[in-house]
């Protein structure tokens, strides 16, 4: 079985699985919404959680009528949001440390995923 973020999947692959052209991919990839690994030879390579990101930016396109532009800004959004939650946790480990060494106290993460309801 692949790790999620094994790239395994050829961009006809990954085309097929979504219902989408290979050039809506290339596109994405364009745009700078998607990176794509490459083998030596130059053929893109998709992992799942490449596949997850372009399902979400299909239904903010698809469903939600966003422009690239805004999916962009969404997705950065996002990234931006995980890197404060990461910062936070690890300030509040470090708070935990100083102030109890043997304190039991549990820290979630919070992962900002964008859902999108249909009416």
């Amino acid at each position: 079985m692949y790790s999620y973020e094994e790239p395994v999947f050829l961009i006809s692959v990954v085309a097929k699985i979504l219902s989408i052209h290979p050039q809506t991919l290339r596109q994405y990839e364009k745009e700078g919404l998607i990176e794509p690994s490459r083998t030596d030879g130059k053929m893109r390579l998709y992992s799942q959680k490449d596949i997850d990101k372009i399902k979400i930016i299909l239904r903010l396109t698809r469903d939600l009528g966003v422009n690239l532009a805004g999916v962009d800004i969404i997705l950065r959004l996002k990234d931006k949001l995980d890197e404060l939650d990461m910062t936070i946790e690890n300030l509040q480990q470090n708070i935990n440390k100083q102030n109890e060494p043997k304190s039991n106290i549990t820290i979630k993460r919070n992962s900002y995923d964008v859902i999108i309801f249909k009416k």
